[in-house]
C-alpha cells in the first residue's frame, strides 16, 4: 500500500513507533533487500506481460505504463543507494562508491559536528547545572539494598586490580619511603614530653617507679658479692687485714635495700619526689628546650636508618599489603562494619544536607566542564583517527548495516513512486 505521510505503529502497549515515510512493507523477517529486489522484478514481469496483452484493453495501457516507470524508479534508486557504498556492478563510475573514497573526510567531518554541538564547555556546563551527582552518590551510598552489593563488588575489584597491576617492589617502596618522611617530619619530643606531663599529672608514673624499685631491689640482691668485691679491691691492706672491708659492704648493702624498700612503700619518699622532679623537669625540657628537642631528632633520625627498625616497616608494609588483598577479594567484607555504617551515613548526609550537596554538584561540574575543555579534541582526534584506521570495507560495511534497511525502503518508494508518475504521465498522454 502507497503512502505519501510518515504515520506509525502502534504496539499492544499504546506506544506509537514510527514507519518510513513512502511505504509501509510487512517483511515478516524477510530481507528488506530481497523485497526490494523482488519488486523490481516483479515490475519487469508485469511491463512483459502488460505490453503482450495491451491490444486487448485500454487499461493496460496504465498497468504498462506504472510499470515502466517503477522499473526506471527503481532502478535509479538502486544506483543511488549503491553508488554510496561501492561502484554499480564493479565499474567505476565517477561519482560512486562515495563513502570508501571520502571515510577520512567523514571522520574529520564527524569529529567537527561533535566538537562544534556536543563538546562545548558552555553546553556541558548548562547540561550538569540540571544533573544532581551528589543526590544520585548520596542515594547510592546509602541505600545498600539498592546499590550495596554493586558497591562493594566494585569496590572490591577496583582495589585488587590496582594493587595487582601495580608494582609491588616500587610501590612498597614508595609506601615505605613515604613513611619514613613523616615519621623524620613528625617533631617527637613535644609529643613526648606533653605524655610525659600528663602521665605525671594523672599519676601514671608511679607504677613505673615501683617497676623500677623492685628492679632495683632485685639486681641488689644479685650482685651483692659485686659490691663486697669492690669494697674489698678498693680497702687498704689494713682495713682488709683486720675485716672492716666486708663490714663496711655489708653496711652499703643493708643500706641500700633499706633505701629501696621504703621507697617501694613510701610514694612520698623524698627520692621518689626528686625522681618526680627531674622527669617533670625532663617533660618541660622536651617541649621548650631546643637541644632536648635537638637530641631527640637526632636520636629518631638514627632508628629509622637502623637496619631493625627497615625490617619492620618492611614487615608492616608486606602484612599491611596482604590485610588489604584479602579485604579487597572478599566484597562482603569491604563495606562490612564500622565502614559500612560510615558509607551509609555519608550517602545519608549527602542527600539531606544541601550546602554539601551545592559544593559536590559544583566540584563535579567544573571538573566535567574541565576534562572537556582540556582532553575534548583529543579524544575527538581518537575517533577521527579511529575511522581514518579502518579499511574501506570495515567503514561501509558498518554504515550500510546501520542504514541499510532505510535504504531498501528508498527502493522499494522508489519504485511505487516511479510506477505512479509513469500512471500519472500516461493519464496526461490519453488525455492529449
Amino acid at each position: 500500500m502507497v503512502m505519501t505521510e510518515s504515520v506509525s505503529s502502534e504496539t499492544d502497549s499504546g506506544h506509537a513507533h514510527p514507519r518510513p515515510v513512502g511505504v509501509a512493507v510487512p517483511t515478516g523477517g524477510l530481507n528488506i533487500r530481497v523485497v526490494a529486489t523482488g519488486m523490481l522484478v516483479l515490475m519487469a514481469l508485469v511491463f512483459v506481460g502488460a505490453r503482450y496483452y495491451q491490444d486487448v484493453h485500454p487499461a493496460i495501457g496504465f498497468i504498462r505504463a506504472f510499470a515502466e516507470a517503477a522499473m526506471v524508479g527503481g532502478l535509479a534508486d538502486w544506483f543511488a543507494v549503491t553508488a554510496l557504498f561501492r561502484h554499480p556492478m564493479g565499474l567505476p563510475i565517477p561519482h560512486t562508491a562515495i563513502v570508501p573514497r571520502n571515510k577520512n573526510r567523514i571522520g574529520d567531518t564527524l569529529a567537527r559536528f561533535l566538537l562544534t554541538n556536543f563538546l562545548l564547555p558552555r553546553l556541558i556546563a548548562r547540561k550538569m547545572q540540571t544533573v544532581d551527582v551528589a543526590g544520585a552518590v548520596g542515594k547510592f551510598l546509602s541505600e545498600p539494598g539498592e546499590g550495596g552489593g554493586r558497591l562493594r563488588l566494585g569496590a572490591s575489584r577496583i582495589i585488587a586490580d590496582g594493587l595487582g597491576a601495580l608494582d609491588q617492589q616500587r610501590l612498597g617502596g614508595m609506601v615505605k619511603s613515604a613513611i619514613a618522611d613523616r615519621l623524620r617530619e613528625l617533631d617527637v619530643a613535644p609529643l613526648l614530653g606533653q605524655a610525659l606531663q600528663a602521665a605525671l599529672a594523672d599519676g601514671r608514673h608511679q607504677p613505673l617507679l615501683d617497676a623500677m624499685v623492685k628492679w632495683g631491689s632485685k639486681t641488689l640482691e644479685l650482685n651483692e658479692n659485686l659490691i663486697h668485691q669492690m669494697v674489698h679491691d678498693n680497702s687498704n691492706a689494713i682495713v682488709r687485714f683486720t675485716g672492716l672491708d666486708e663490714s663496711i659492704s655489708n653496711r652499703i648493702v643493708a643500706g641500700l635495700s633499706k633505701l629501696l624498700s621504703e621507697m617501694a612503700v613510701d610514694e612520698t619518699h623524698p627520692l621518689r619526689i626528686r625522681v618526680e622532679e627531674g622527669l617533670a623537669k625532663m617533660a618541660l625540657d622536651l617541649q621548650h628546650d631546643p637541644e632536648v628537642k635537638a637530641k631527640v631528632a637526632k636520636v629518631r633520625d638514627e632508628l629509622l636508618e637502623n637496619k631493625a627498625v627497615k625490617r619492620w616497616l618492611d614487615g608492616l608494609w608486606e602484612q599491611g599489603r596482604t590485610a588489604l588483598l584479602k579485604a579487597a577479594r572478599n566484597p562482603d567484607t569491604m563495606l562490612a562494619g564500622r565502614i559500612g555504617e560510615l558509607v551509609t551515613q555519608f550517602g545519608a548526609m549527602l542527600g539531606e544536607d544541601a550546602h554539601i550537596k551545592r559544593t559536590l554538584n559544583r566540584y563535579a561540574r567544573r571538573a566535567v566542564v574541565g576534562v572537556v575543555d582540556s582532553y575534548g579534541e583529543t579524544a575527538l582526534k581518537l575517533v577521527s583517527d579511529t575511522i581514518r584506521g579502518w579499511d574501506a570495507k570495515t567503514i561501509t560495511d558498518r554504515l550500510e548495516n546501520a542504514v541499510g534497511d532505510d535504504l531498501q525502503y528508498i527502493r522499494i518508494n522508489g519504485t511505487l513512486v516511479g510506477g505512479l508518475v509513469g500512471v500519472l504521465i500516461h493519464t496526461v498522454d490519453m488525455l492529449i
